[in-house]
Parts: C-alpha cells; sequence; structure tokens
C-alpha cells in the first residue's frame, strides 16, 4: 500500500506539486478566515434564569421564586449542576449542562419547564432567559463621560442612543448599561393633603392610571375616504400629569397637583460606576453573542462608537478591550512560532548540510500547519493560544527528517534514478507508525473534562491535524521533490563535525556496552529519584494567566445603601491612583441594569489599568506590584479584597459559581449555623501558610423594615392583606403606574410618597386605608412596623443552601495548600447532622483532571504498545521501546525541579507529548537495526553498534528539532506563556533523557530484547 503510494507520486510528480499548491492556496484561505481569541472559551454550557421581583426580600425571593423554579429545572436531561442567587428583588438560577448540549436546545428545554411554573409564581413576574453568552463575552466595556452633562442625560444617551446602536452589531448579543441615574416621573403623595380630601393612595393611583394612555375606536369612513378613529390620552408633559383631576368637591375639581408634587426623579437603582477617584459616571458594557469572532466583534463595536454623534463634551472612554488580551497573546504565539520556525531550520541545515534538503523539509512546517488549519476550520476551533501556541515544529517535521535523511544517504550511495524511490519504501512504514503513535499519544487530551477539556482539546485537534498532514506530505511530496531537487553526484552528505561527532558517540557506546550492569543501574536509579521527588514538588490545576491588568473584588459591609458605598469606593480609588504604575481606575458596584449577576451594593470590581511595562517605578514584577497595592489597601477599614483578573474572575464564577483559586463550600438548611460554621472555617484557615484574600461571603445583616399585619384587626375592618401591601409598595418602593412617552423614549411614571415620611417610621404608621364602608384607618391599627435584621442573599446549590469561604493561595503551590487547609478546617469545625462541605474552585479541577488522566494515560500507553507489535511483529521489541516512555519522565522532571515550576495539567500534557518523540526515535534505531541483521545478516553486536552509529543523526535531529521547537515557548514571558512554560520545558527537558535513552539504553537492552534465536548470530 505504501509502496503504490510512493510509486504513484513519484510517476506523477508534477499533478503532486500541483495538488501541494491547491492545498497552500486553500489552506490560506481557511486561516485568514478562522476567528481570532486570546483564550479558548472555557467557560460551561449554561443557561441562566433571571426573575426581577420589585421589592422582595431575599428570604420571599427565595420561597417564592427560586425554589418554584428550582424545582420545575430538576431533572434536565444532561444536566450537570443547579446554583441560584436569591436577593432583594432578583432570583438568578444557573443551570450547567453538559457540553454536548446545544445551546439553543438547552434554552429550549428550561423554557419548556419554566412555562409550566409560571402558573405558581406572584402575579406580574416574569422570568426570562440571560444572554447567549459566555464568561469570556464581556468583551468591550467603556465609560460615557461628560464634564457638562449630568448622570441622568448620560444615561438616557447611553440607554436611547448608544446602546439601541450597538444592539445592531452582528455577533453582539446584548450591550449592558451599569450606574448613572435612570429618568423616571415621581408623583410624590401628599397624605395630609390626600386626607383632606378624602382620598387615598389607591385613589390617586387608580385616576393617574386611567388617565394615561392613548386609545383607538376602529375607522369611519367619509365620502370617498377612510378615516382611522385614534384617541390621544396620553400626557405629553409632566404638566399635563399635574392637570389630572381626581374627583369633584361641589362642581370643583381636584387636581393631581392639589394632593402630589410630579417632578422628574431617577429610578432607585442597585448599582453605580466610580471612576478615577472624581465621583460617578455612566457605563456600557458589549456582551459578544456566544461562539463569534472576538477580535471581529471588537473591531465592529470600535467602528460603530467612532460613528455615534454625541452631544457636546460627551465622549465614550474605553477602559477594558479584550482585543488587548487578543493582540498580546496573539503576537506571543507569533513570536514563539516563528522563533521555532528558524531554529529548526537552522539544526535542519546545520545536521544535513544540503541547503536544497534543508528548505524541502522547512517546507513541511507550513504547508502541515495549513492542514492544522483545516482540522480547527472543521471542528469550529478559534485561533488562540492553546490551538497554535502549543505546536512543536520539531514534532510536526519528525517523518520528515527522517524520509530526507534516509534518501540523501541513498542517493550518496546510489547514483541512479530509484535511489529516492527505495529510501523512501525503507522508511514508509516505520515513519507511518511513528507518526501513528505521536497521534495516539495525544488521545487522552479528546477525553478530558469540563474546564481542562475546552482548554486542551483545540491543542490536541490542531496537532493531529497537522501530524496528518506531515505524514501526507513526508510519504508523497518530500519524495517527489527531493527526486527533483536532490544532486546525484553527492557523494559525502555528512559534514566533517558529524562525522567526528560520530565517532565519539561509537566510542562511549563501546564503554557503555562494556558495562552494561553500572549503566542499567544508573538509569533505574535515576527514574527512581525523579518519580520519588514528584511526591514533593509542588502541584496546582494550571498556571494563572496574566491579562496584563488587574481586577479587586471588594466587599463593604452589607446593607450599605449606594452613595454611600460609592463614596468610599471613590476613596479606594484615590489610594489607587498614588500608585505610579497606575493609569487609571474604575470602580462597578452592585447590579447592572440588565441583572447577569446578583453583586450587592457592598461589593464592586475595580479595574485597575496600568501604564506600560517601561514606565513602571518599582520593576515589572506584577505580583510585586500586587503585593504593595494589598498591604496599602489593608489600612481601609470595614473592607476585603480579591485579586484576580476581569476574564479569571469571570471564567471562575461561571464555572464554579465562586472567585477565587480555593472555596470551601458548607451546605446546610440554617443561615444562622452556616455563618457559625463558616466563621470557625475562616479561623482555621488563617494559621495556614500561603493564604491570600481570604473573605467569607457575608449573607445576613442587613436591616428590613418588616410589617406585622394584623388579621384580627384587618376582619373587623374589612380589609386585606392586599389592602396592606398596597398602601407599602406605594408609599416605599414606589408603585408604577405607567410610561411617560418621550418620542421612540419610554421614562416609567412611579408614584409614592416623599423622602420624609419614608424615612420617619410614624409618618408611615399614620398612613390611611380606605375600608369597603368608608372608613379611614391608619397603618398602624391593622399592622405593626418595626426594624429587623435579615439575610442580604440566600445562595443554593442542587436544592441545598450554602455559604462559601473562600481564599487565594500565594507563594506556595495549590496542591500543598489544600492538603494543610482540609486537615486545619477538619480538625476546627465540627459539623452537625445534615451539613456538610464540599472544596472547590481550583482544587476542584485539579483533582478531577488528575482523576481522569489515571485512568486515560494507562489506556494511551497500551495504544502505542499495540502500534509498536504492528509494526515489529515482536512483543519484546515492542516493549523495549515502550522503555522510552517512563525513563523520558527523567529529564521532565528535573527541569521542573531546576526552573521552579509546580506539576500541573500544563506540565502533564507535556509529558504525554513527550512520549511520541521519544518512541519515536526508538523506531528510527530499532527499525535499522532489525534492517541491518535482516538484509545485510550482520551479527547482533556489529549490527547494534553500526545501526546506532547510522541512526546518530535522525536521532539527534528529531531530538533536537522538537526540543528547539519548545525552547520559545519555554522561555517566553509575555502575556499567555505562563500556560506554555510548563508543556514547553517538560519536553525540552524530557527530550534530553530520552535521547540519552534511545542512544545508549536502547542499543545496550536490545540484545535482551531480540529473542534467544537472534542472540546466537553473534560470531
Amino acid at each position: 500500500m505504501l509502496s503504490k503510494l510512493i510509486d504513484t507520486c513519484l510517476d506523477n510528480r508534477w499533478i503532486v506539486v500541483l495538488l501541494l499548491f491547491l492545498v497552500a492556496v486553500s489552506g490560506v484561505y481557511v486561516a485568514v478566515n478562522l476567528p481570532i481569541d486570546a483564550f479558548p472559551d472555557l467557560t460551561n454550557n449554561q443557561v441562566v434564569v433571571i426573575t426581577e421581583a420589585g421589592p422582595m426580600s431575599p428570604t420571599e425571593v427565595e420561597q417564592q421564586i427560586t425554589y418554584p423554579i428550582e424545582s420545575s429545572l430538576m431533572g434536565l436531561p444532561k444536566m450537570l449542576e443547579m446554583r441560584s442567587i436569591s436577593k432583594l428583588g432578583l432570583s438568578l438560577i444557573t443551570v450547567v449542562l453538559d457540553d454536548s448540549v446545544d445551546i439553543y436546545f438547552a434554552r429550549q428545554l428550561v423554557n419548556e419547564r419554566l412555562r409550566e411554573v409560571r402558573s405558581r409564581l406572584p402575579k406580574g413576574l416574569e422570568p426570562v432567559l440571560g444572554p447567549v453568552a459566555t464568561a469570556f463575552g464581556e468583551i468591550f466595556q467603556y465609560t460615557v463621560d461628560g464634564a457638562g452633562t449630568s448622570l441622568m442625560e448620560r444615561k438616557t444617551l447611553q440607554d436611547w442612543v448608544i446602546r439601541p446602536q450597538l444592539r445592531t452589531i452582528p455577533g453582539v448579543n446584548e450591550v449592558n448599561s451599569w450606574g448613572g441615574l435612570s429618568k423616571q416621573i415621581t408623583v410624590e403623595a401628599d397624605p395630609a393633603a390626600l386626607l383632606r380630601y378624602n382620598l387615598t393612595l389607591h385613589d390617586l393611583f387608580t385616576r393617574l392610571e386611567a388617565s394615561n394612555h392613548n386609545f383607538g375606536g376602529g375607522f369611519i369612513e367619509h365620502e370617498a375616504e377612510q378615516y382611522t378613529v385614534m384617541g390621544m390620552g396620553r400626557v405629553k408633559s409632566p404638566e399635563e400629569l399635574e392637570n389630572v383631576a381626581l374627583v369633584a368637591r361641589d362642581g370643583v375639581p381636584v387636581l393631581v397637583r392639589d394632593v402630589a408634587r410630579v417632578k422628574l426623579d431617577s429610578v432607585p437603582r442597585q448599582g453605580a460606576v466610580v471612576k478615577d477617584g472624581t465621583g460617578e459616571t455612566v457605563c456600557g458594557m458589549a456582551i459578544m453573542l456566544k461562539g463569534e469572532n472576538s477580535q471581529a466583534v471588537i473591531e465592529r463595536v470600535q467602528k460603530k462608537l467612532a460613528s455615534i454623534r454625541l452631544p457636546k463634551g460627551v465622549q465614550i472612554v474605553p477602559f477594558y478591550d479584550q482585543s488587548d488580551v487578543i493582540n498580546s497573546t496573539v503576537a506571543t504565539v507569533r513570536k514563539n512560532l516563528l522563533e521555532a520556525g528558524l531554529l529548526v531550520s537552522a539544526v535542519l541545515l546545520l545536521f544535513l548540510g544540503n541547503l536544497r534538503a534543508a528548505l524541502i523539509v522547512a517546507m513541511v512546517i507550513p504547508v502541515s500547519m495549513l492542514f492544522g488549519f483545516f482540522g480547527m476550520a472543521a471542528f469550529g476551533i478559534s485561533v488562540n493560544l492553546m490551538s497554535l501556541g502549543a505546536i512543536d515544529f520539531g514534532m510536526i517535521v519528525d517523518g520528515a527528517v527522517v524520509m530526507m535523511e534516509n534518501a540523501m544517504r541513498h542517493v550518496a550511495k546510489d547514483n541512479s534514478e530509484n535511489a529516492v524511490r527505495n529510501a523512501a519504501k525503507e522508511v514508509a512504514r516505520p515513519i507511518l507508525f511513528g507518526v501513528a503513535i505521536i497521534i495516539a499519544v495525544y488521545l487522552p487530551i479528546f477525553f478530558l473534562q469540563d474546564l481542562e477539556g475546552r482548554m486542551f482539546r483545540p491543542m490536541a485537534i490542531t496537532v493531529c491535524a497537522s501530524l496528518l498532514g506531515s505524514l501526507l506530505l513526508a510519504l508523497t511530496i518530500v519524495p517527489v521533490l527531493s527526486q527533483m531537487l536532490l544532486k546525484r553526484d553527492t557523494h559525502h552528505f555528512e559534514p566533517a563535525w558529524l562525522d567526528r561527532l560520530t565517532g565519539w558517540y561509537l566510542k562511549s557506546l563501546d564503554f557503555a556496552l562494556a558495562h552494561r550492569a553500572i549503566t542499567v543501574l544508573l538509569a533505574v536509579t535515576a527514574l527512581g529519584v525523579s518519580v520519588g521527588s514528584l511526591f514533593f514538588i509542588g502541584s496546582e490545576f494550571m498556571p494563572k494567566l496574566d491579562e496584563g491588568s488587574l481586577l479587586i473584588e471588594s466587599r463593604k459591609l452589607p446593607g450599605i445603601n449606594v452613595p454611600y458605598s460609592a463614596s468610599i469606593s471613590t476613596q479606594i480609588e484615590k489610594i489607587l491612583l498614588q500608585f505610579p504604575e497606575v493609569k487609571g481606575v474604575v470602580t462597578k458596584l452592585g447590579r447592572p441594569d440588565v441583572a447577569t449577576e446578583a453583586m450587592g451594593v457592598n461589593a464592586g470590581d475595580i479595574y485597575v489599568l496600568f501604564k506600560p511595562e517601561s514606565r513602571w517605578v518599582a520593576g515589572k514584577e506584577k505580583e510585586i506590584l500586587i503585593g504593595r497595592i494589598a498591604k496599602k489597601l489593608e489600612e481601609v477599614p470595614g473592607m476585603s479584597f480579591n485579586f484576580t483578573q476581569p476574564m479569571a474572575m469571570r471564567v471562575d464564577e461561571a464555572i464554579s459559581g465562586v472567585k477565587g483559586d480555593i472555596a470551601m463550600k458548607i451546605f446546610g438548611e440554617d443561615s444562622s449555623t452556616l455563618e457559625k460554621l463558616g466563621e470557625r472555617a475562616m479561623a482555621a484557615l488563617k494559621q495556614v501558610q500561603g493564604v491570600a484574600d481570604l473573605q467569607m461571603e457575608v449573607t445576613s445583616g442587613v436591616a428590613e423594615l418588616r410589617v406585622e399585619p394584623d388579621r384580627a384587626a384587618l376582619a373587623r375592618y374589612g380589609l386585606t392583606i392586599a389592602d396592606v401591601e398596597e398602601c407599602i409598595d406605594s408609599a416605599t418602593g414606589g408603585r408604577p403606574v405607567s410610561d411617560f412617552v418621550e418620542g421612540q423614549r419610554r421614562f416609567p411614571i412611579v408614584m409614592r410618597l416623599p423622602e420624609s415620611y419614608r424615612k420617619d417610621l410614624d409618618k408611615l404608621r399614620d398612613l390611611i386605608l380606605k375600608s369597603p364602608t368608608g372608613e379611614q384607618v391608619r397603618l398602624r391599627q391593622v399592622a405593626s412596623l418595626a426594624v429587623t435584621r435579615g439575610p442580604e442573599i440566600i445562595n443554593r446549590e442542587d436544592g441545598q443552601r450554602r455559604i462559601v469561604v473562600q481564599c487565594n493561595v500565594r507563594g506556595r503551590d495549590l496542591g500543598s495548600f489544600v492538603d494543610a487547609a482540609q486537615a486545619a478546617v477538619a480538625q476546627s469545625v465540627v459539623l452537625p447532622p445534615g451539613y456538610s462541605i464540599a472544596w472547590g474552585g481550583q482544587f476542584e479541577n485539579q483533582a478531577r483532571a488528575t482523576k481522569r488522566l489515571a485512568i486515560l494515560l494507562p489506556a494511551s500507553i497500551l495504544v502505542i504498545l499495540g502500534l509498536l507489535f504492528a509494526t515489529f511483529h515482536s512483543l519484546k521489541q515492542a516493549l523495549l521501546i515502550l522503555l522510552a516512555v517512563p525513563f523520558s519522565l527523567i529529564g521532565g522532571i528535573a527541569a521542573l525541579w531546576l526552573r521552579g515550576l509546580n506539576l500541573n495539567l500544563s506540565a502533564s500534557v507535556g509529558f504525554i507529548a513527550l512520549f511520541g518523540v521519544a518512541v519515536l526515535n526508538g523506531i528510527v534505531l530499532v527499525s535499522m537495526i532489525n534492517q541491518l541483521r535482516r538484509t545485510e545478516q550482520m551479527p547482533l553486536k556489529e549490527a547494534v553498534r553500526k545501526g546506532a552509529g547510522l541512526r546518530l543523526r535522525p536521532v539527534l535531529m528529531t531530538a533536537l528539532v522538537a526540543s528547539l521547537g519548545f525552547i520559545p515557548m519555554a522561555f517566553s514571558t509575555t502575556p499567555g506563556s505562563e500556560i506554555q512554560r510548563p508543556l514547553a520545558t517538560v519536553v525540552v527537558g524530557g527530550l534530553i533523557s530520552a535521547t540519552v535513552l534511545t542512544l545508549y539504553l536502547l542499543p545496550i537492552m536490545y540484545p535482551f530484547f531480540a529473542g534467544k534465536k537472534e542472540q546466537h548470530l553473534e560470531s
């Protein structure tokens, strides 16, 4: 089969060249149209159900909204997890489903369940689904600034000019607004005036509601025309609203202005934005549709914002642009790939000693990458750090290197036309199985789950597609171009330095062969020490990606109001601006207009904008700067801070519902018991070395005005709970009456009491209710009002209440910290019956990935063993070559120790990539020894020695090009390199020990795996 393929290609050379050209053109077209992102989208498959609940307290939200919806959603197909948050006026439920479920089908399933539960929800509440977006979808954020304009004017501009235009952009799913003052018309009723005219709040509400709407009356025919009947009953100004008649007394109408004041006001808010220590501003955020091209959508957003005509003095100022991360990450990938390509090409030229031969092999690199682009396009993978950043050019050209080296050796010995043909057929089978084995070692990556699967699967797909392309090129175009371009008069193709190196190697091999026992003992001892050291090396899930930015999560005491929270945040911003490295600060407090998240007013996300690192005063170490900032912020009383990055924070929050490296979740029913257990856990964790940003969810302590109706008193007056509810709702929170329409803009009309009444409990107690008999009843007669303390937020997960104690880890590896933390908590916290603890965050991901790899790696090794057996038809020789796998660990583990890196998932994937190259070199050497013994009938000892000498160059070439291909990644310090560095370090270090194994230990061990019959061939 392989021989026929080679014959066909060599007999139709120009057709093969033409096909190569067509592949190149189509590959470039596909590459240009691939989406570009910074990282693969790591978020899980989730649907968010948002229910705005007006003035409902957290407890009522949980009981009346969250729990019924949770119950209806339980049992959804392929549902993995369900989390919920119940806050003042908001229920937020996150349903996590398996990645195999289509997001639109998932939303349809959720919508079907919501239709069933709507009848059980309080009247007027409508659950809606959150945007079709992920945590990586918050691609562009900006502030609307203007010194001469008010917060209300800028918010109106954001809501009715900027937001609608941005929502028309293809790929933008939602544009959220944050901060500012939303305009509304407020009708402030005067209870004394209402009492004077024998009116109640209910009377005022019904009259206002009935006096502000347009209406239609069909049409009438008049002569030859048809007239549409249109009633213009909607008020056109606040003045018209003031003139609405309520009742008539002795023929004199009582107007709204007689009992209330109509004024321009702002909607009560649960969020704000402050900037640069100068006070409040307005923020907008473009959210990208899931699966879109981040780079392209950001460019469209930027172009649209530049085209919007704004009032004089108003400007749109971006403060978070995800394209900055994308550009820096793509630059990292581009730099590493370019440097790797140059290094590999230099090694090819150095070892082959022939410019044409080196160029032929180097040509395989870009064309194989085009096959990788085909694979990315087929599986919907974007160009990002993982899909391209972890590709090793040396690994890609391994097959072509073996093919070219053999072709040059045959051409040097045989000047005939069939020299290249014979050389290609000789190594075609080892190349096929060698590349197949490299692909096989990547198979475990395809079966990784959740976050780790989403991170590394793009790399595996791209690498395997590129390897398949390189295999096809090695068996087709490389022989064709070799036959066309290699000179036939080449007699000595090895550089002089390589001859000397070969001589030195053979002498050292003779020494090793003469001291087999010592050599094997040293190798086994090194392996034992290396594997044993893994019990002492630090461990973590993944290195932290440096996005080049900083986000500080701030927490104040619960129950704080918006103005006071904003003023404290302004003071914090002034502290941050004292650092010369900080260019600007934007703080987002509470929740946005579309409640895609449920932060309280006491919580804030502080975006710290840095100057270029060249202008930093105290060096370029970001961790040192964070330490200085953290120390300075400790001076702020009553605050807690968590240091993270924008995308990292969103991913942690979306995947696990928490925003820290380590999250200890305590489950139970009673909120006060959960808080006590959480406080004990915090006290235990404070003593653990490496803890940072330790905090617990504050779920209680918010002031509540509790209204307790007296049912007996209500019955005496013929009143109901609904009458009390209407009175309180109208008086305090404000009761929506209608809308005020101003062109295309709509603003709510709300009725409520003046602030002086809402702040005074005695005045609230004196509010008037009208009984069915017309009797006026004061609120104090039928209900009691008292200030108490209640929950600020109620978190649930999988049907249970929970509280989270979370922290980050600094100056220590994640694995050892978790071990110490679990021991400390187990010793200090005794759980009552019905309560449980679960550890989450990055630790949870690490444990899951480790458990999965423990199953997949042995399975992969069995696949490799099967391929080796199919190659050599000998179980012993298959096992001999498989020795490369454990011994390649020596260099990889040593490299981690030398560079001070932890053992993480990236390093584990590096070991997987390493195994393939190590096995390939073994195949090359054993195949040559077998060939010499089979075709030239050489004695065993001579065949081993000569085969090792003949295969020194291809073994060194494949090892060097593979390791040098990873060198730029191993030593890169640019954004995104944190993920690549452990992987590349393991491969570079492991290839050193694997090469030594192949060149020394494998020839030593070959006789023991050759079989008894073959061993007696030695003469």
